[in-house]
Formats: structure tokens, sequence, C-alpha cells
């Protein structure tokens, strides 16, 4: 807090300051202290004629005044005056301060850079095997602002193990430990600049952009971050240059005005310019003179707020300009500081005392530090006293105090006397080091960098200078505040800068060309879908997946089976009723008339037998729908075919016993006849039966059905049926019943019936028709139907032939039972009336005539 003299001095010298009386501000730049830190400030700008005709090694004059470089150093000085005035921090012990300007030159920086590591109270730097116990000029420097200077100088301060903080440079080269081991800075790398733009490029969806550079170290090193920043997130660079540092006669210019006129006719809409104050300066002279169309430029924090650029005229017309800046601690004192200074700069006596209590800097050998600093008034430099590096001047002066209180082992009490701490000591101590500074704590990381987070600038023209709006920030994560970006567009939108447009759900992208954001749209096929927005090709379902096309998913199939509730069951199911129950109404008036010349004609006991068989296989149906189960596939095929063979079987006995009646003569027919209803006739059933189920027991061990489950056969579901391993075996299954419905057509299809008698053998011959008939279809039928649908196929061909067998043979002898049982004698059935004899022997005694 100032005393009301010094108050009093300060509202005199400030109604002065426009009288033009020079000041002795430049003489604030140096005070003594017990140990001294230099400082390296842009305080001036060299002309660029006179670094081009530059012939000998003398230093070039700074003509041009930098308002924000005196602030910096006023920020420094204020923060060693604090740090002089605490209790706790360094007590007893008087920090000094050395400021020279850089001239945001390398070659002028390192003239105050050689007399930092002069020897204390010398000139000269000594020459030693081993700096041990060199004990140099200051004990550590702050600074310089840029990165270019910094590479300059932080190798040749690195050589001595002086520490280096940086309060602007944040190249990512610079955090190389093994090439700057001594550097640290008060702001962020480069990298999480960078970081945070591709963020921004696409939150907004900008993913074809042109990237520029200033050709400098700063400049090349940020484009090639960006680039490889840029490819991995999936934004491609259609454009990329480097813009040349203002000399005459560049070679380079054309190439620049080259790139700008290739943005200018291209669909980029959005230009990355990481770049130096003058390169930036340069770009947009020849933009705004060429009348180049608006795009939106995200800067870099070197010319975001360069009042070199800002106040470039015709700067409202480049288009929309967003970019990065660190977020610091308000120094809400610093502006009553600068004033104070300035004040006291104008006050002869007090200029007069301050010459006499700082003697021993000399000023033949560096010159006045900046004479252009003693002409200036508050108004001059009012516009830069809430730039946000002055903050990250004054933390880094607190790092350095911190880091010699550590090393000199102070206390709240005082600090031990010892020996001078050495700038390679004071390293030691700044390695990952913890400080405060404005109310916050900072820390360096391993590789000298301090995390702090960034606030995204807009530039909103309201005067001839853009004044910089809060519109989002980053701190890791990106958030943007949208609404209050103002867009140079007419309507506000926010431009569109892609060289394709966004693929819809469930396309994916054909690059065409070499840029990866230039591609046609692919619809994805069934089967597959797209991953994620930035895929170049459709991603397989698994195989116990489907999906639609432009399908951005994969849906989990639905088991597909014949099912018991399909339309296809059901009316089987109805014809599967139909026919047992007519299987089981022969059945019961069979063996109700089981002792009728009509039943005994039809097989008797055989004949019951044949419609047991028949009722087996329309209840093997009922294993044919539902989900197949290993069980059911092995017992589907026998279940069916084995009591048919059964039916088949009795079928083929009164074929055999018709056949003999009508073609063999009358005594061999007797004979046959007795063993076709014996005993023997059931060893004939058996046997056959016996084939049959030997085949099937074949069929079962060698190629056993199994149950499979078809992935790709259906669009949406996963096919589950009972596959068949070996056609040819399930052929044979199928050979006895076949072969025993050939024979009794044989048997049956040439007898002649007799007037008078029931014709027997009609009944069989159709009944085979029918088997043969169904059979028949089923088998072009089962090979072009889908297999889904076999199952329903095999139950219809099955309950076809039951129904056909029905009809053809027992059904007119139900007729006849309930209709007319006055037929149901033994002469119409059996043929056992008196004339049966003389007519066979009179067919007999015709035959003989004929022969003779």
């Amino acid at each position: 807090m100032l005393c009301p003299a010094v108050l009093g001095l300060s509202l005199w010298a400030l109604l002065h300051l426009g009288t033009g009386a020079p000041l002795c501000l430049s003489q604030q730049l140096r005070m003594k202290g017990d140990y001294v830190l230099g400082g390296l400030f842009p305080l001036g700008e060299a002309e660029e004629a006179g670094l081009g005709s530059r012939t000998r090694p003398s230093s070039p004059v700074c003509t041009r005044f930098s308002s924000n470089g005196l602030l910096w150093a006023l920020a420094m000085k204020m923060a060693v005056e604090e740090i002089n005035n605490r209790s706790d921090l360094l007590p007893g012990l008087r920090l000094g301060h050395d400021l020279f300007d850089t001239c945001s030159e390398p070659v002028v920086a390192m003239k105050p850079s050689l007399m930092f590591l002069a020897k204390a109270d010398s000139r000269d730097i000594a020459a030693y095997c081993n700096y041990t116990q060199y004990q140099p000029r200051v004990l550590a420097v702050i600074g310089p602002h840029s990165s270019e200077l910094a590479v300059v100088t932080g190798k040749f301060f690195g050589f001595f193990l002086m520490p280096q903080v940086s309060y602007g440079a944040g190249m990512e080269l610079l955090s190389a430990r093994e090439t700057f081991p001594s550097f640290f800075r008060t702001v962020p790398s480069d990298r999480v600049q960078l970081v945070a733009a591709a963020e921004l490029l696409q939150e907004f969806g900008w993913n074809w952009v042109a990237a520029l550079g200033s050709d400098d170290e700063y400049g090349r090193q940020g484009l090639s971050t960006f680039s490889a920043l840029a490819a991995s997130r999936g934004i491609c660079i259609a454009h990329e240059g480097l813009v040349p540092l203002p000399r005459a006669n560049s070679p380079l210019l054309g190439k620049v005005q080259e790139v700008l006129h290739q943005v200018n006719q291209s669909s980029v809409q959005v230009v990355l310019l990481f770049a130096s104050a003058r390169a930036a300066h340069a770009l947009f002279s020849y933009s705004i003179s060429s009348k180049l169309s608006r795009k939106v430029w995200v800067a870099s924090e070197a010319w975001l707020t360069s009042d070199l650029v800002m106040g470039l005229p015709g700067m409202a017309q480049v288009g929309t300009v967003l970019g990065f800046l660190q977020r610091g601690a308000q120094l809400h004192k610093f502006s009553q500081y600068v004033k104070t200074r300035l004040a006291l700069a104008a006050d002869p006596a007090f200029c007069a005392a301050l010459g006499e209590r700082e003697q021993g800097l000399e000023e033949d050998v560096v010159g006045r530090r900046c004479p252009q600093c003693d002409c200036i008034t508050l108004q001059n430099v009012s516009a830069g006293l809430n730039h946000h590096q002055t903050f990250s001047v004054y933390a880094a002066v607190y790092s350095v105090a911190q880091a010699l209180h550590n090393a000199l082992q102070c206390s709240a009490s005082g600090c031990p006397v010892q020996d001078p701490v050495k700038p390679w000591q004071l390293l030691e101590n700044m390695y990952n080091l913890t400080f405060h500074a404005g109310g916050l704590t900072l820390r360096f990381n391993s590789n000298g960098n301090v995390d702090m987070e960034y606030d995204l600038k807009l530039w909103v023209w309201q005067g001839p200078v853009p004044e910089l709006h809060d519109v989002g920030r980053f701190n890791g994560n990106l958030w943007i505040d949208s609404p209050k970006i103002r867009w140079h567009t007419s309507n506000n939108q926010k431009p569109v800068s892609q060289c394709s447009r966004q693929c819809q759900e469930g396309q994916v992208r054909r690059v065409k060309g070499f840029h990866s954001c230039c591609y046609d749209c692919v619809d994805c096929k069934a089967g597959s879908y797209r991953k994620s927005p930035d895929d170049l090709a459709c991603t397989f379902c698994g195989q116990e997946e489907w999906s639609p096309e432009r399908s951005t998913r994969c849906f989990r199939r639905r088991l597909r089976f014949l099912a018991w509730g399909e339309p296809a069951v059901l009316l089987l199911l109805l014809l599967f009723g139909l026919a047992l129950g007519l299987v089981l109404a022969a059945l019961g008036l069979f063996i109700r008339h089981r002792d009728s010349p009509l039943v005994q004609a039809s097989g008797g006991p055989l004949a019951c037998f044949g419609l047991v068989c028949l009722g087996l296989v329309c209840i093997s149906v009922l294993l044919f729908p539902g989900q197949p189960s290993p069980a059911r596939c092995l017992a589907q095929q026998p279940s069916s075919h084995l009591p048919l063979t059964g039916c088949l079987s009795t079928f083929i006995l009164q074929a055999a016993e018709i056949f003999a009646e009508s073609e063999l003569p009358l005594s061999w027919a007797d004979r046959l006849s007795g063993c076709l209803r014996g005993p023997w006739a059931w060893l004939v059933v058996l046997l056959a039966m016996l084939v049959e189920a030997a085949l099937c027991a074949w069929y079962l061990v060698a190629f056993p059905p199994e149950v499979v489950t078809d992935w790709r056969m259906l669009p949406t579901e996963a096919l589950v049926h009972c596959r068949t391993r070996s056609w040819v075996s399930f052929g044979l299954v199928h050979a006895t019943n076949a072969t025993l419905a050939f024979l009794c057509f044989l048997g049956t299809f040439l007898v002649q019936s007799r007037p008078g008698r029931y014709n027997r053998a009609r009944g069989l011959t159709f009944a085979m028709l029918a088997y043969f008939i169904t059979w028949v279809s089923f088998v072009p039928l089962l090979a072009n139907v889908q297999v889904v649908l076999r199952p329903a196929v095999q139950m219809g061909a099955l309950l076809l032939c039951v129904l056909g067998i029905l009809a053809a043979f027992h059904l007119p002898r139900c007729y006849l039972l309930v209709q007319q049982p006055e037929l149901n004698t033994p002469e119409f059935f059996l043929g056992r009336g008196p004339g049966d004899a003389r007519d066979r022997n009179d067919g007999d005694t015709g035959n003989q005539g004929k022969h003779e």
C-alpha cells in the first residue's frame, strides 16, 4: 500500500505526463539485490531494412516501441518488489533485477544473454573447464517471450545450467530435457493449444481446412504438431504452407500468394494460422489488399492479441477470428502499480535518487535499455494492462523465488547464512517445483511446463480495434458457448468447411483422391453396419446377428423352425385329425365286424394290424413340428416308415392271394391261400419290417441326421433344422416300402374281377397308385422347397399317403359295412359259392382245348 506522500506525488506526476518532458522509466529496469534476476523483454522492434543490410556484428537499432514488452517488464519488477516486501518468502534477502530489450530478434537477445553470464561484478565470461563454482552476474533469467528466441538462448543458458523461465515460449521442442535442461515456462506447451484447436475444428465439424505457419522454428514446429494431430482426428489439411517473415524481396512471398489463392478458390472455409505476429501481419496485409474471401481464422496465441495485427486497417474484412489464450489470475494491483511507476518516472527528485542508488550497472556497455520508454504516456500502455501474459511473467518470478527459498533452506524467521547459491544449485530445486502466484498453485512437470486452462476468444469489432470476448474454455475438455459466437456470414450461420457432405446413417465413406475427407457415401448392405461415423468400410455382423440395409447396429437373430402355430402346421394338424379319425373309425368297424366275410376278405387280423400301422404313421407326423432336437431328428424317419412297411406288407399278402386265385390252378391257389392266411403271413410281415428296421438302423448309425443351425440361409433368422447327411441312405429307407408297393401293384393290376364278385384287386391297385403319386410328387417338392418347409412337406406326404390308402382300400369297405350290409356274404367277398370249382375247371378245360 502506498503512503500518502507517494500518492500525492503520483497524482502530480500524472497531471504532467503529457508535457513531453522525458521520463526516467528506463532507469527503473535495473535494481541491485542479494540475488539478481535477468529479464529479456521485447521492449522494441528492429527495422526490417536494418537487419537485412547488417554486415557487421553490431547491435541493430530498435526503433519501434512495444507497450506489451514494457508492461511485462514492469510486471517482473512488481513481483520482485512484492517478494522483497514479504516476510514469509526469502525473509531478510533482497532480490534485484536487470531487464533488457530483445528487440524480438535473436541477434539482439544474445548481447544481454552474454551480460547475464558474465562473472559477478565483471563484464567478462571466464573460460573454465569446470563451472561448478562459477558465480555469474544473475542467478536466473526470466524470458524471452517468443519460441524463436528461447530456442537460441535456451541452449546457451543450458550449457551453464542457468535456470531460464519463459513467460510466452510455447514451442513443443523446448520440452525436450536433453536439449534444454534448464528451460522452464509458465505457459503450457503449444501442443496443448493445438490439441484445443483440433478439438475446436472437430466440434464444429470442420474437417477440410488450410494450415499455415510462419517460416521460423515456431511456425514450423506448430505446423508439424498440428499435422500429426489432424491426421489422428480425421481432419484433412487441404492446403499447407509457410508464411515468410517480412523481409525485402522475399522469394517465398509468391508461395504464400499461391496458397492463399488456392484457399480462396477452394471449398476451404477455415484456416489455422500458427504464426508469429509479424508473419501474420504480412499475410493479412496481402489478403486485405487482394480482397480475398472471408474465412474463419483459428489463431495461435502469438498473434491473437498482437496490436500489430489487430490494428491493421481492414482486418475487420478477413472474417471470423477465434483463438485460445492462457487463463491466469487477475493482477488487480498491476494497473495502479503502472500508474505509480509512470508517476515516479516523471519526478526529477526520484530520478536523481534512483541514478545514485543504482550506480555500478554500466550503460556504456549495454546502452540505454529502452530509450522509447522515457517518452510514453499512460495512454500508450493502457490497452495492454490486462494482457494474458502479464500473469505469466509474474508467476515466473515467483517460481524462481520459491526455488531459491528452498535452496537456501529458509524458514519464516529467516535464511541461514551460507555461500551464495549457484545457478546449477537453484536448478536442482526447480525440477517438479510447486509454487504459488496470484492465488493460484502451479507446478512444473517433468518437462518444465505448467498445466493451465485456456479461454476461447473471439474477435468482436466494436471500433477500430477488436475486443476479445470469451466464448468457451479448454481444460482438457472443450466447452463452447456457441450462441455468443458472431460469424462473418450474412445470416450468422456457422460456416461449413468439408470436402464432402456428411454421410447419412448406415453409410460409409469411400475415399477418392489423396484426402480421407473427400469421399463418396456408400450404403452398408444387409448383414453389415456402420460402426462409427469415421468408418471407411462396413463392419459385418456376427453369424448370430443380422442387419437391414443402411444400418448402424446389428440385431440378434431369432431361431426359425417349423413352429406349432404356423398356418401350414395348423392346416396339417387338421389333416392329421381327419386322417387319424378315419383310421380309428375304420379300425373300429373292422374290429366290430371282424368275423364278417368282408373283413376276412380284407385280411382279417392283418387288416386290423394294417390300420393300426396307418394310425402310427399319422401319429409320427407329430415329430416334425417344433424346435428340432437330436432325439426328434433320429426318430422322424423310422417312426414313420417302419409302420408304413407294416401296412404295405399286409397288402402284399392280399395281392399275392388275389394273384394266386386268378392266375394259378385251383389246387395251387388253395394251397398258397392257406399259407397266406395262416401264421406264415405274420412271418412275411415280420420279415418285411425287419428288413425296414435294418435299413433304418443302418441309416441312423452310418449317417445319423443332426441338428444344425444355419445362420446365412434366412436374412433375419437362424434356421434350425434336421440335416440329412446322406440322401442315398435316405432313399434306401424308402426302398423297402416302394418295393412292397410296386409288387403289390403288379400282383393286382392285370387281375380281372369275376361278375357278381367284389373286386378286391381294384382297391389295392388304387391304393398303390395313391402311394406312388404321393411319394413321386414328394421327391421334387422336397428338393425345391425351402429348408424350413421340408418338415411340412414330409408331414403332408405321410398324411396324404395315409388318406390315399384309406380312400382307395378301407373306406369303400367301411361304406359296404355300414350302408350295404346285405352284400357282406361269403359268395360276394370270399368266392365260396357252388359254382366256383366248376368255373375254375371250365376255365382249365377251355384252356386245354385251346392248346390242343
